[in-house]
């Protein structure tokens, strides 16, 4: 996801879901029409990248999906960045959710089928209060009713 948003890829998109109490979805790429009825379910292009991390080059296909990273024992703990993906093995590709709870049955080692990993967190406290205020707003079908528009994205590293 650093790839895409060195890029400008989240730029514009707006949050498909946000659930009070769980999280704000995010990262796809319908997602620029707040309305959309395909928000929700696209991801990046195929293509490369390199892994920040390893140096490696890294490989995007099936619909811009990735292979799992399960590096680190990260819990979703609130404030933390997850992986979204279709509950199937390395599908994640674009999208994520931002945890405003514990929510630890989504840790992929924990028991269970849901396999999320941690791969970041709110900058500050004013972010992570920023995330919370955002899975507040009124929804239709977890979808904001008025548009939260996400600027720009920035990683740090």
């Amino acid at each position: 996801s650093a790839d895409l948003a060195n890029s400008g890829f989240y730029n514009g998109l707006h949050f498909h879901r946000v659930i009070p109490d769980f999280m704000d979805q995010f990262g796809c790429p319908y997602s620029k029409d707040p309305f959309s009825q395909r928000a929700g379910t696209g991801g990046p292009p195929d293509g490369t990248f390199k892994n920040l991390k390893t140096g490696a080059t890294e490989t995007r296909s099936n619909g811009g999906n990735i292979k799992d990273e399960f590096a680190a024992k990260i819990s979703n703990e609130p404030g933390t960045l997850s992986m979204a993906n279709t509950g199937q093995p390395n599908s994640g590709g674009s999208q994520f959710f931002m945890n405003v709870v514990h929510n630890d049955f989504l840790d992929f080692f924990s028991p269970g089928e849901s396999k999320h990993p941690v791969f970041g967190k709110a900058a500050d406290e004013a972010s992570f209060k920023v995330m919370v205020a955002i899975s507040k707003v009124p929804t239709r079908d977890d979808c904001p009713v008025k548009p939260v528009v996400m600027k720009s994205v920035t990683v740090a590293m």
